[in-house]
């Protein structure tokens, strides 16, 4: 193969690669950094469920009436001193802004605990908790099943381990009035994509534009042709010659 017909050949696979590898970069690269709605509405709520349940366990472990109570009280205030800081870590990372205060419906479970006293204290504090994070177990569990940012993924996976965790630890009181359990947050596979994890069609969404692919293919159907008309070129004198020397004889 002559030289040119290799320069050729080589420009033509760079091109070909740059039309396969491009997209694939493209796509690759912003589903790991890019942060939705569910995202979050993960860390908020994590954030904003130890604000309000670091004093809450606080509370259980000094004014519950067994002994069972103020060991669980004790157990999920440490549990989300260190979920906290695992989330505020997340959240640095991001750059993002967290909360800073619970909820105002937070802020009244908290103010009725306070005055509650008693076996009243005891059931408000079992019934607010395992409420509360049964509402939010499923968000925690769609988010880490969907989210396409690693940091937000590990978070999903250390929250659900505590919250599951929590709620074993309130049900073994065997004072969870399941009946009366609220609903939960979300289900996952019909209103996450509300919260904007559904992102099938930008994700799909070809990432370099159709005329920059036609720019390249045309640009190594130039290359072809050029290179055609130089080897055309190159083999006429030699034909010439040939023809010249048959008629002479």
């Amino acid at each position: 193969m002559s030289p040119l017909m290799r320069r050729t050949a080589a420009l033509a696979v760079a091109a070909i690669t740059a039309l396969i590898v491009l997209p694939a970069r493209a796509d690759a690269d912003p589903a790991s950094t890019q942060l939705n709605v569910a995202d979050m509405t993960l860390l908020n709520g994590v954030r904003q469920a130890g604000l309000w349940e670091i004093p809450a366990g606080q509370m259980a472990a000094q004014k519950g009436t067994t002994a069972k109570i103020r060991q669980i009280g004790q157990m999920i205030a440490t549990q989300h001193v260190q979920l906290d800081q695992l989330t505020v870590d997340a959240a640095n990372k991001l750059g993002v802004t967290l909360p800073a205060t619970p909820t105002t419906q937070q802020q009244g479970f908290l103010t009725q605990l306070q005055a509650a006293k008693g076996v009243q204290f005891n059931q408000l504090f079992v019934t607010f908790l395992r409420g509360t994070h049964g509402f939010i177990f499923p968000v925690i569990s769609a988010v880490r099943a969907s989210t396409h940012n690693e940091v937000v993924r590990t978070l999903a996976g250390q929250a659900s381990i505590f919250v599951m965790h929590h709620m074993e630890m309130l049900e073994s009181t065997g004072l969870v009035q399941y009946a009366k359990l609220p609903p939960a947050a979300m289900s996952p596979e019909q209103e996450l994509a509300a919260l904007g994890t559904a992102q099938v069609d930008s994700a799909t969404a070809p990432s370099i534009s159709p005329a920059l692919l036609w720019l390249l293919a045309a640009g190594v159907t130039g290359i072809a042709g050029i290179a055609t008309v130089r080897i055309v070129r190159r083999r006429r004198p030699a034909i010439d010659l040939a023809g010249r020397g048959a008629a002479r004889s």
